[in-house]
């Protein structure tokens, strides 16, 4: 494809996603985190509709403009692509309620931790079109790492009008099922992980006497600054470290500390514990 055909592509994807009406059945931060990627492309205000049973979280989506009901099948009955951002021990409920107004147009999207797509097909009605999403939050400021599954129902296209819908909200990527509860260990869980080692960073300036208001917002920055750079230069991390390390200097000192205190093997770990706890809430 040449660059003026991808163009016009593009612009009819863009004119395409201005036309979905979208639903979120629950208000939590993750539907939150994709509204808000959503509304930075193509996607109107107006064409959103938000249900969950309170108005606890209701009122951040009223000021983007978007549509608040307390009615499930209110948002099911009028979208053509419907996302379920439930807890996953409601998936079951939810989907039971609405799936007589589900139409086999429409295509459903899952961000259930843990939920698989089987399960998500037996609840729904035959031939339903579902793709398994796992975003993080970072989407609010448009820089999620999103993976999404599709369901053996859902074809290239639903991908690719999912894949456009959610291009603003950060890197986009399909793969197999089985990555989902990785990614979920990884970047779901993983934002936290970083934001222990943030504070971590901070604490540890303030110990050595800066003021703490000063130290948390250095700290953001490195993790933002070493994260840009990272994704932007195409590097191996290992090579970035390298980089910094100068012989006998200040980094390899604190590097040495670091492995002291077993850090790598801490976050392998936490990496695996979360995507075995992802896979538990699937066996459920």
């Amino acid at each position: 494809m040449d660059m003026v055909s991808n163009n016009i592509q593009i612009k009819m994807d863009q004119d395409a996603d201005a036309q979905l009406r979208i639903g979120f059945i629950g208000a939590g931060n993750m539907a939150f985190g994709i509204a808000k990627g959503m509304l930075s492309g193509n996607v109107l205000p107006i064409n959103i509709n938000v249900s969950a049973p309170s108005s606890t979280n209701q009122g951040r989506f009223q000021e983007l403009g978007i549509s608040v009901t307390h009615s499930n099948t209110e948002v099911v009955s009028g979208s053509d692509v419907v996302f379920v951002a439930v807890k996953p021990h409601l998936v079951p409920l939810v989907l039971s309620e609405v799936s007589p107004h589900v139409q086999q147009k429409q295509i459903i999207v899952s961000v259930a931790a843990g939920v698989t797509l089987a399960v998500l097909e037996e609840l729904l009605p035959e031939n339903s079109i579902v793709i398994r999403l796992m975003p993080n939050l970072p989407c609010v400021v448009q820089e999620g790492a999103l993976l999404f599954a599709r369901g053996a129902n859902a074809k290239q296209e639903d991908g690719a009008v999912l894949r456009s819908l959610l291009r603003c909200c950060g890197l986009v990527v399909e793969g197999p099922e089985a990555w989902i509860d990785i990614h979920t260990g990884m970047s779901g869980s993983g934002v936290a992980f970083v934001y222990l080692f943030a504070e971590a960073l901070a604490e540890g300036a303030v110990k050595m006497g800066m003021p703490s208001a000063l130290a948390h917002s250095i700290a953001s920055q490195t993790v933002l600054g070493a994260g840009r750079l990272l994704r932007d230069s195409g590097k191996h991390p290992a090579q970035l470290r390298s980089d910094v390390c100068t012989p006998g200097g200040t980094t390899i000192y604190g590097l040495h500390t670091l492995e002291q205190g077993g850090v790598r093997a801490s976050v392998m770990s936490a990496v695996e514990s979360a995507t075995e706890k992802a896979r538990e809430l699937g066996r459920k």
